[in-house]
């Protein structure tokens, strides 16, 4: 087992920064505003900072549309305040990732403009570009395939009389990949750029999408009604050049900036033999990724929002147990990472937990902070789920939503049942389970302005979720058995020299796996384990206890209810976690 790289043994704090904090009142994070606050992040325990993108661009998906990698958003600020940050983290012995977006640029970005202007210009062929199909004398797009955010996957260009392709927006055109003056043009302009200003690493966006089947075959018809068809996986993710290209990535753009340079992937649907392909220390494509299998659960995109489920725990586990898992084939010297929330998906403690009384929220709170900080790998929180921070209220009025994909999906949906409550309601879950605004809403500080703490201005880019009242940093910070002071608990019990390598490079074995309450593993590291019990519901659970094992001759190393008791071990209250040492 390799333990030199820092990454390794490190906490990672994302932060989204158009809700992090304001400090020019104009209702937008910005830069100088995180700079205000890294000694509060410092104070966590963490020892990186993710930070989503703040480069400049038109926001149609909020920052991940790029129309200049070499310069920063005005609202966000400047370079001059980019370099302070930098400066900022290292000075308190913090490093700084930013996001690194490279599937895609916004329809703004210079090389775009020059693009589409003709078909025979420099950069002519650094998208992806194809004739329409005529059908009865009609243009139509290339294929039958509907971009992730929906409608066509393509949009049609005047200028050049054909169609440039996109998976998200049509505001975001994919880049050509397999143009080598384009990926030098990426390598110099999104990554060295970066690294001579003395960033540390990247978070790399949709990484496992730059490699596409280029012939675009028809999608197979699964909603006869749709003029377009959900892409196939194998059409755009894990290509045939998607290792060559990130080992070229490395030796070109990482390597000449020294060893200690990080790339985390986002790689959805892709399997564990691929993701060890990505993450081998042998090939170093990628140093670890974000497994997204355990999120998916209760979710059919060729469903309906109103059809989709409560995610299931069982599946739950099956994904946390397949990334646990990357760290067994030792001859690849893989990692691995444990999260849970990012930008793109609900609160966990609302998704997961309960957030309908103050007892239930502190308890699942804490103890979904018990399961990150226990499972292997590079531990990520996301900003404002060190306190405990919700989800939107079911009544939130999409008038007040910002996330453009969602808003136009939820008022098709509502426009074909209007005026009927009991629709809207299934929709509503549906959208709980997966709407990107719940985790964008400004992070709230205290509950004494309008503002939570994040913004003086009246209006803020995004409203304010009305349970800054009564969760936010200000009523916990300091207070003991706050979930703001458990977390640091936690993560100070994570990186304590007597259990860093147990809790962060130990082996893990899923317990009970088909079990819909309780989440049960035990964590070893040559002759120490722990076996962690928590309870995923809100009834009294008993904890499963493997053949062979004796319970009474355990010790708690660590629970999230303060009055834990020593009669019964083997019982788990609602919401209580349990750490004990087994051996």
């Amino acid at each position: 087992m390799s333990t030199t790289k820092w990454w390794k043994s490190a906490v990672g704090y994302q932060i989204w920064p158009a809700s992090f904090k304001d400090s020019n009142g104009d209702g937008f994070g910005d830069i100088p505003g995180i700079i205000s606050k890294l000694d509060y992040v410092k104070s966590l325990g963490v020892d990186f900072i993710w930070l989503s993108p703040t480069y400049d661009s038109p926001q149609h998906d909020w920052g991940y549309d790029i129309s200049n990698y070499e310069d920063i958003w005005p609202k966000y600020g400047t370079l001059k305040d980019m370099d302070a940050l930098i400066g900022g983290c290292h000075s308190r012995g913090m490093k700084l990732l930013l996001d690194l977006v490279l599937n895609h640029t916004s329809d703004e970005h210079a090389w775009f403009e020059e693009s589409k202007q003709s078909r025979d210009n420099e950069k002519a062929d650094w998208y992806i570009w194809r004739d329409p199909k005529f059908v009865g004398g009609v243009r139509r797009a290339p294929n039958n395939w509907k971009s992730n955010f929906g409608g066509s996957a393509w949009t049609y260009v005047p200028e050049r009389d054909q169609y440039y392709f996109h998976l998200c927006l049509s505001e975001q055109p994919d880049l050509n990949w397999e143009n080598p003056a384009t990926r030098e043009a990426i390598y110099e302009s999104a990554i060295r750029f970066w690294l001579r200003r003395g960033i540390d690493g990247f978070r790399d966006d949709v990484v496992n999408h730059y490699s596409k089947d280029q012939s675009f075959p028809d999608a197979p018809v699964t909603a006869p009604n749709d003029e377009f068809q959900l892409m196939l996986p194998e059409s755009f993710l894990n290509g045939p050049h998607m290792h060559e290209w990130l080992q070229e990535q490395r030796r070109k753009a990482l390597a000449p900036f020294g060893d200690d340079i990080v790339v985390i992937g986002e790689l959805p649907l892709t399997p564990t033999d691929e993701v060890l392909r990505y993450t081998s220390s042998h090939n170093r494509e990628l140093d670890m990724v974000f497994d997204f299998e355990w999120m998916q659960s209760g979710i059919d995109h060729s469903k309906g929002m109103d059809e989709w489920s409560a995610p299931k725990l069982s599946e739950v586990k099956a994904g946390f147990a397949k990334a646990q898992g990357f760290l067994n084939d030792k001859a690849l010297d893989a990692w691995t990472t444990s999260f849970m929330e990012n930008h793109d998906c609900p609160r966990t403690v609302s998704k997961y937990g309960d957030d309908t009384t103050p007892k239930s929220w502190a308890a699942s709170a804490k103890m979904l902070s018990m399961l990150l900080c226990t499972l292997s790998g590079t531990l990520f929180v996301y900003q404002g789920q060190e306190i405990g921070m919700t989800s939107l209220p079911a009544d939130f009025a999409v008038e007040d939503m910002r996330d453009k994909p969602i808003i136009t999906r939820l008022r098709a949906d509502l426009a074909k049942r209007p005026n009927d409550p009991e629709y809207r309601s299934c929709l509503m879950r549906g959208f709980s389970y997966v709407g990107r605004d719940h985790n964008r809403t400004p992070v709230q500080w205290d509950a004494t302005s309008p503002g939570a703490g994040f913004t003086s201005a009246a209006e803020p880019w995004m409203k304010v979720n009305e349970s800054y009242r009564s969760i936010n940093v200000q009523s916990q910070l300091g207070v003991s058995g706050s979930v703001l002071e458990f977390w640091k608990r936690m993560i100070q019990l994570r990186k304590h020299v007597d259990w860093k390598d147990l809790l962060i490079f130990g082996h893990f074995q899923l317990l009970d796996p088909a079990s819909e309450e309780t989440f049960t593993f035990v964590k070893s590291f040559e002759k120490r384990s722990v076996l962690v019990a928590l309870n995923f519901s809100g009834d009294v659970q008993r904890v499963f206890v493997p053949d062979g094992l004796d319970l009474s001759a355990s010790e708690v190393l660590v629970s999230n209810y303060e009055d834990a008791p020593v009669g019964d071990l083997q019982t788990l209250r609602a919401w209580e976690g349990r750490v004990y040492i087994i051996s």
